[in-house]
């Protein structure tokens, strides 16, 4: 199993995806066994949460995002 190509398959659902997003928010280890569908050891599960956790960052999606109401009226 190439875990870097799972890893990439998993950052473009969580962007892509709202409904899996909120999933792996809240249940990441849950969400990632899902995409992966293989039972794979703790270590590595957790290795690449982290992983897509660094290369998704929810709060800073959050930001851009709000910053963005100011560009439609809003009072960002």
């Amino acid at each position: 199993m190439d875990i870097k190509a799972k890893i990439d398959e998993i950052v473009n659902k969580v962007k892509s995806d709202p409904n899996f997003a909120d999933k792996f928010k809240n249940e990441p280890i849950k969400a990632v066994e899902d995409v992966i569908g293989v039972d794979l050891p703790d270590d590595v599960i957790n290795n690449v949460v982290e992983t897509v956790k660094s290369k998704v960052n929810f709060d800073g999606i959050a930001d851009k995002l709000g910053g963005l109401g100011g560009l439609f009226g809003g009072n960002n």
